[in-house]
């Protein structure tokens, strides 16, 4: 017995590949909805992970700015103290500087010289006097130049003979050396010129 199907089964199997294909659309785009969801969760986490990792680097940027400026500040107001500190020193040693001056002066004065006036001015003084020799004021720049730990670079201005005024009651007249000598003030522990140099450099006007 031959059987003959008469149903439209073209029709039938186009619809089921239809059937097939949409749902195989809609599993797709489930899976990319899905995707999409997990991708833009994970973005969103990632940013906002992100985001707390710059707000954490902005505050501990402006507590470093903070201490920067406390620092700065602090180091301003040191460099003040220091200079306030050696302005005071200053101060301090400038006001035994007179006494200083004065005791070397008269520890390297030989004998035969008198001292008439001393003038300072900054730290260059200038000293002025009488000898009895040539050789008397050699003798006190030599001591000025290797004795002293306040005097430095002693340097001969000026020296002429003068002829002293008979005393009463005699005819006998004197003569002496009228003499300017410059010198600058050191402190203890400041380098000394080189020996010789002052005297080799000083301007010097001898009159006989």
């Amino acid at each position: 017995m031959i059987l003959i199907n008469l149903l439209p089964h073209r029709e039938e199997r186009r619809r089921q590949r239809k059937q097939a294909f949409f749902v195989g659309l809609g599993v797709a785009a489930g899976v990319g909805v899905l995707a999409a969801g997990l991708w833009y969760g994970a973005l969103q986490q990632l940013t906002q992970v992100q985001q707390a990792r710059n707000n954490f680097l902005r505050d501990e940027t402006g507590k470093l700015e903070a201490q920067i400026k406390d620092i700065a500040n602090l180091r301003a107001e040191i460099e003040g103290l220091k200079a306030r500190q050696a302005a005071v020193e200053d101060l301090q040693l400038n006001r035994n500087v007179p006494v200083h001056l004065l005791d070397e002066l008269v520890r390297l004065t030989p004998e035969g010289i008198y001292l008439a006036s001393i003038k300072q001015t900054d730290s260059a003084v200038l000293v002025s006097g009488v000898a009895q020799t040539n050789e008397r004021v050699s003798e006190f720049l030599r001591n000025a130049q290797s004795n002293s730990p306040w005097l430095d670079r002693m340097e001969l201005v000026e020296i002429k003979a003068v002829t002293q005024p008979a005393a009463p009651g005699t005819r006998e007249q004197r003569r002496l050396f009228e003499f300017s000598l410059r010198v600058s003030i050191k402190q203890p522990g400041q380098p000394a010129s080189a020996p010789g140099a002052a005297a080799s450099g000083a301007a010097a006007r001898k009159s006989a």
